[in-house]
């Protein structure tokens, strides 16, 4: 097929949508049903994602797959530039008028949980998603 429109790249702080509870409902039963032993969900707090997010030029956060210090699987995460760089240092002016090197943010610690048996739940419970299975 003939591109005739423009390719035209998205700016990296533009990535992410909405896309409404039926449709995350829906993805979420999906992978839980290929997946019933994986970890259902992990969870970062605001303080760390804002300290992330404060670094000069940071347009997101990159989430990386790994495994913790105990063998268990979790997230590291770092901010990225505008240019989908990581953040592993920058450079700011101290209280002196010094310009100095600061080490960027690099983040663990999620909370995470497993997937519940499959089967039906008898009250959905809004903030645990595990009840999209049944």
């Amino acid at each position: 097929m003939l591109q005739t429109q423009p390719l035209t790249k998205k700016p990296l702080a533009d990535v992410g949508e909405e896309i409404g509870l039926e449709l995350g409902v829906q993805m979420v039963k999906d992978f839980q049903v290929v997946n019933p032993t994986e970890t259902a969900f992990f969870i970062v707090g605001r303080n760390i994602i804002d300290q992330i997010l404060a670094q000069p030029d940071c347009a997101g956060i990159k989430f990386l797959s790994a495994y913790n210090e105990m063998g268990e699987k979790t997230f590291v995460y770092i901010g990225i530039d505008s240019y989908g760089k990581s953040i592993i240092e920058y450079t700011v002016i101290n209280n002196i008028g010094n310009l100095v090197k600061e080490n960027g943010i690099v983040a663990d610690r999620v909370k995470t949980g497993d997937n519940p048996p499959i089967g039906p739940k008898s009250i959905p419970d809004a903030d645990d998603w595990s009840w999209v299975i049944g």
